[in-house]
């Protein structure tokens, strides 16, 4: 499909789940290449990259059941590491950025992985700096040859990686992940400072911990880890994708609709609902379960000062980057204003004048801020192509 036809104007009334999280989901079935025992994980979500992520593993020869369309069992025990470096893979793996989850646990249990150019989305700059040194301190050798177009890593004479200490330089979730990965089979002992620590690296650190890895320090930024000479099968369920909550908060609000969001992972989202909730968004809790109730008007907080509310992304356990869009959108109808600071990528405010043909009273101040200032339903947006 290359187009949606949206009718707006229209209440929504019922109950939603999220499906289970892409970015974890990208993490952890990576993973299952760290060990040649099965491992079953469930709530994966039905999209595109992470069904890209499966097929690509598929041909990588991981023998791969799906009992059901949430749920695969995958056994990687006769993995061809030669896939990695074919014309291929490099065409498949441009349209996946998180093919990069690949390199860790390829270096950590074959030592050695090819990595094609990043491909993904276009919402800023993706630097793979953490990730090449964290491999580099562990004992990989990173080459880049002009010819095949791909990163060749490897240890040297086949050797395993060696623990050592690590400062990263940012809170790379993708980053702290394939470390992570990489380190858990490595000889001694790896520490990981500035790691990051999103419920989504918690989660591939239990699953590890789960396969026979010695993590420590998991919800913190500083990890330890004790390098063993192989891991197990495992079962992993997936956390309900977060953005997708998120979203659903802000779709409640803006169309004055009534929705549960049912399993909603509550204790993971962090400081989420309250973000939302500073934009006078009304929210019951009942058990696992978020309910919106249909509200006429929200209204944006101010600062106790009086001062206008600013909402900025910041590494977890701050705000994600994800949801900065769907809060900019959502108080397009709110009362009040609120500055929209993008921090972490250039590229991502870059939406907001397609919402200002739309009928949003929005002042895109650089790439990095946008003010918005509510319309209070006075007006409804107009539909444009």
């Amino acid at each position: 499909m290359y187009s949606f036809e949206v009718t707006g104007g229209k209440k929504l009334k019922g109950e939603i789940t999220p499906q289970g999280a892409k970015n974890e989901a990208l993490q952890v079935i990576s993973a299952v290449l760290l060990t040649p025992e099965k491992v079953t994980i469930k709530n994966i979500p039905d999209i595109l990259d992470v069904n890209l992520l499966i097929e690509i593993l598929g041909e990588m020869n991981v023998k791969i059941e799906r009992p059901q369309r949430d749920t695969c069992i995958f056994q990687a025990d006769d993995v061809d590491i030669d896939y990695l470096h074919s014309d291929k893979y490099r065409e498949k793996s441009g349209k996946l950025r998180g093919t990069i989850m690949i390199a860790g646990p390829m270096l950590s249990r074959f030592r050695k992985a090819f990595i094609p150019k990043p491909g993904g989305d276009k919402i800023g700059r993706r630097r793979l700096d953490t990730h090449i040194t964290g491999f580099e301190k562990l004992g990989a050798k990173f080459t880049y040859n002009d010819e095949d177009g791909f990163f060749h890593v490897e240890t040297q004479n086949l050797a395993p990686l060696r623990g050592t200490d690590l400062l990263l330089d940012e809170p790379s979730v993708t980053g702290t992940a394939n470390i992570i990965m990489a380190a858990v089979m490595a000889k001694g002992t790896t520490t990981i400072y500035n790691a990051a620590c999103e419920p989504y690296i918690q989660q591939l650190c239990r699953m590890l911990n789960k396969m026979g890895a010695k993590i420590s320090g998991v919800g913190s930024n500083m990890l330890t880890i004790e390098g063993i000479t192989f891991l197990g099968g495992t079962e992993h369920h997936l956390l309900p994708d977060m953005i997708e909550v998120g979203s659903f908060i802000g779709m409640a609000a803006m169309t004055q609709s009534d929705i549960t969001i049912k399993n909603a992972g509550i204790n993971h989202l962090g400081i989420i609902p309250e973000k939302f909730q500073q934009l006078g968004i009304h929210m019951n809790f009942s058990g696992d379960d978020i309910h919106i109730p249909e509200q006429e008007i929200y209204e944006i907080q101010t600062f106790l000062d009086g001062s206008v509310m600013t909402i900025y992304d910041h590494p977890w356990p701050g705000f994600t980057p994800d949801l900065l869009s769907i809060v900019l959108v959502t108080a397009i109808q709110a009362k009040g204003s609120v500055l929209i600071h993008q921090k972490m990528f250039e590229s991502r405010l870059f939406f907001v004048d397609k919402l200002i043909d739309m009928g949003a009273r929005i002042v895109l101040c650089d790439p990095h801020r946008a003010v918005v200032i509510g319309l209070e339903r006075e007006q409804a947006l107009r539909g444009i192509t």
